[in-house]
């Protein structure tokens, strides 16, 4: 009983911790100078470096998803709807959801070894001593530079899986081009762009802070940048899947699903 009133403890510090971090980083992005090289280096690193494992699973989740969804629509005599399906699950769900999954695997892990390792060493320290801010040249850069990927990247990833599903689509399912292209266009509503574009926001926002701080705050050597890293991938992953659902859920709740 003892230790589990420890670890109840223990996460509740963590979370405490957590939402002192962002208030600190929010803060610091107002405040001075403005590390623009830094900002376009992490936009170099975590975009134009991931547009090939987000395009990818972009490209095979639409053409599985064409696939699966067009051989049971044939059964009702339906599968000129297919691009509608597609259309629609990749912009509101698949689309987002696994560009963050994808990312906080490639960006957030790769954020938290970095700053975990300068951590270690004593970079960040020596930083402070020189009267530089951390938060502002190492956290602050990062989460807007994934703020401003994600989305971008999300948009990648819905654009080549509607390739992906025509692909099936025409050379699978007898399904015309045309066809296929009126009835993604005819299927896809303002919501469901704005849907698609909100997640993605919230995803950049959650996998920049935890990969940020739990790199701030690493310890144990070596050891500790692998579990602290490990440990990011797991939470981010995990959290991307409940803030999509708890987001669904509100909009809903609100008369606009998404």
């Amino acid at each position: 009983m003892i230790n589990f009133n420890e670890k109840i403890q223990k996460v509740l510090i963590d979370v405490y911790e957590y939402f002192l971090f962002l208030l600190n980083a929010t803060r610091a992005v107002f405040g001075r100078p403005l590390y623009t090289k830094e900002v376009i280096e992490q936009l170099y690193q975590t975009g134009y470096r991931s547009i090939s494992i987000v395009s990818l699973t972009g490209f095979f989740t639409g053409m599985v998803l064409a696939f699966q969804t067009g051989n049971e629509l044939s059964r009702f005599g339906a599968k000129a709807y297919i691009g509608g399906v597609v259309a629609v699950s990749l912009v509101r769900e698949l689309g987002p959801v696994l560009t963050a999954l994808v990312v906080a695997g490639r960006v957030g892990a790769g954020i938290t070894a970095e700053l975990g390792s300068m951590k270690v060493t004593d970079q960040i320290d020596a930083m402070r001593a020189m009267a530089t801010d951390p938060y502002k040249k190492l956290v602050v850069t990062r989460m807007l530079a994934l703020l401003i990927m994600m989305p971008v990247l999300t948009v990648l990833s819905d654009v080549v899986g509607l390739i992906g599903g025509m692909v099936i689509a025409v050379t699978n399912l007898n399904v015309g081009f045309e066809l296929y292209k009126s009835t993604v266009m005819n299927a896809l509503l303002v919501e469901d762009l704005i849907s698609g574009l909100m997640k993605p926001v919230f995803f950049g926002m959650l996998v920049s802070s935890v990969g940020c701080f739990l790199g701030m705050n690493t310890s144990g050597g070596t050891k500790g940048v692998g579990s602290a890293t490990t440990m990011s991938v797991v939470i981010s992953s995990i959290f991307v899947l409940v803030l999509d659902f708890i987001l669904t859920k509100l909009t809903f709740l609100m008369g606009k699903p998404i």
